[in-house]
């Protein structure tokens, strides 16, 4: 090829409007690779390997399956182990997209814009190993995007509404996109993705391997339960030719077995940690709501007679940070989550209306708001401007710390919960209690990915590293709220009582045959239970719930 038909020097590169006559052969073989990305594939698509470099691509079963999948379906959502090859199978799709479609805009999407430019990079370096008859002219070639003649092209960037705002896509790549955090994953949803759901023959591919259950495990989990477009694909590690029990022997060793499970198994249930036993947390499932409206989602419309409380978060409407409220059904045992409520573009001054208007509309329900920061101010207008009879208040009662009431006076009085280690404490391991034995229902989605990342950490619990917590806070208040002698005078019901006799009782079940650990600690009348877990009976006078962590 003679210098001025090359693209800026670039032996592998031909400059657009190059003319290029075909012999009848290379016709036969275009026609052939236009048809069957497959073929295509195994033809002409070399990567480069660890061990010897550049090299053609040789596609597994199941990768040639995947490629048909991705030219067959217009939604493609895939499970997948680490080390699958499962990027490459991608790329090798999308070149075959990119010289066999013209007009086309193709957008390459990571985690990181770092990541998302490296798998471009991989793409151009099979592109530039595509034999020069074949090749599209090329108009522009960078880091980040590339032109070609037929009108195609490619951006490479962050799995973020910002990086791609005001673009339209006709296939979307959107690469181990279980590690895009939640709130980055929704503005991106609710802004990009309409752009591609309005074609009728753009693409979508999302890949990734499990982490937690997110955005990705619920995309993954409707697709199986048919509740999507999205043809799910789950490729286990065997299927990878020389992955035998010697080798997954060998990988548990030199890492762990529940590292193993979640990056080989693909596991979404990651964190060994949680508050909620992870064996609990498998079993629970989701619904989509009755109702779903500006952050609030309604399961269950009020019914007569039913008594509820709301347990408010309060965020400062910046940020990542949620304000936060659940409404829960109290009128019987077990409880049930009727409504929740999580916005982060709503200011604290018009949270109250919300609260208000939602609280009303329950039947006057009963508002517990934690009140540390800007909660306060968000109590205060609830009770003095609103004039909101059933606003929850607490006082501090010497030992016995904060204590729940309505409308009283005294010492160290405010209106809400404070959130100290104590009552953290409390509530989230009666909140454990209550979930675990199914005495608090539930089948909202975003409380239970957040339960999956509520985990232990300094001898209390919070969401992991760029996670939310704030529905799961709203349900530590329930917890604690329910524990309140307060609340039994509402309610007629012990809660403390019923979970400790259930739990006694199944206790003296399991260890029958054994007889109970004695500790040395029986004056103080408390037992443990077979997980560890202490139980007292007496420090607390008649307050038989209390238990902690050994």
């Amino acid at each position: 090829m003679k210098r001025d038909e090359i693209y800026l020097g670039n032996p592998n590169l031909k400059r657009a409007n190059t003319p290029i006559e075909f012999t009848q052969e290379q016709i036969l073989e275009f026609m052939a690779c236009r048809e069957d990305p497959v073929y295509f594939a195994r033809k002409h698509v070399k990567i480069v390997t660890l061990d010897r470099g550049l090299m053609p691509f040789e596609p597994y079963d199941f990768q040639e399956g995947l490629i048909n999948n991705f030219h067959r379906e217009r939604f493609n959502i895939c499970k997948m182990p680490r080390q699958t090859g499962k990027s490459t199978t991608c790329i090798a799709y999308l070149l075959h997209y990119l010289l066999f479609n013209d007009s086309v805009n193709i957008g390459i999407l990571a985690n990181k814009a770092a990541t998302a430019r490296e798998l471009l990079g991989r793409l151009q370096t099979a592109y530039e190993n595509v034999p020069k008859w074949m090749q599209q002219g090329v108009l522009s070639w960078n880091r980040g995007s590339l032109e070609l003649e037929n009108g195609s092209k490619i951006l490479a960037a962050s799995t973020s509404a910002s990086a791609v705002r005001g673009m339209s896509f006709n296939i979307l790549f959107l690469d181990e996109f279980a590690f895009v955090p939640n709130h980055i994953a929704e503005s991106f949803f609710a802004s990009v993705y309409p752009t591609i759901t309005s074609g009728k023959s753009t693409k979508v591919i999302m890949v990734s391997t499990p982490h937690g259950m997110n955005h990705f495990y619920r995309y993954w989990h409707d697709a199986e339960r048919g509740k999507n477009e999205y043809v799910p694909t789950d490729v286990h590690w065997s299927e990878v030719p020389g992955r035998d029990a010697k080798w997954q022997a060998q990988t548990i060793a030199n890492t762990s077995e529940q590292q193993f499970k979640v990056e080989f198994e693909c596991e979404f249930l990651g964190s060994v940690d949680t508050l909620i036993a992870p064996s609990k947390l498998r079993t629970l499932v989701y619904e989509e709501p009755q109702t779903r409206s500006a952050g609030l989602d309604v399961y269950k419309e009020p019914e007569k007679k039913h008594d509820y409380v709301m347990t408010v978060d309060v965020a400062r409407g910046v940020e990542k940070d949620y304000s936060a409220f659940v409404v829960t059904d109290i009128t019987k045992f077990p409880h049930q989550v009727v409504a929740k409520y999580r916005n982060n573009d709503i200011k604290p001054m018009l949270f109250p209306s919300i609260i208000y208007e939602i609280a009303t509309k329950y039947n006057q329900a009963f508002i517990l708001c934690e009140v540390n920061d800007i909660g306060d101010q968000v109590a205060s207008i609830i009770n003095y401007d609103l004039e909101y009879e059933n606003l929850l208040m607490c006082s501090m009662r010497g030992r016995a710390g904060q204590v729940v009431g309505q409308g009283f006076s005294g010492k160290k009085t405010q209106l809400g919960v404070k959130m100290s280690k104590t009552v953290k404490k409390v509530g989230a391991l009666n909140l454990k209690t209550m979930i675990e034995s199914d005495k608090l229902l539930f089948s909202d989605y975003e409380i239970l990915s957040e339960l999956t990342t509520f985990i232990q950490k300094s001898n209390s619990f919070e969401a992991e590293e760029g996670c939310n917590d704030d529905l799961a806070m709203c349900l530590v208040i329930y917890a604690w709220l329910v524990a309140q002698d307060y609340f039994k005078e509402l309610t007629d019901q012990d809660v403390r009582k019923r979970l400790y006799e259930e739990q006694k009782n199944q206790i003296e079940q399991d260890m029958a045959p054994f007889g109970f650990m004695s500790d040395g600690l029986e004056d103080m009348e408390s037992f443990v239970d077979a997980d560890g877990d202490r139980w007292h009976t007496d420090e607390y006078g008649d307050r038989s719930y209390m238990w902690e962590y050994m």
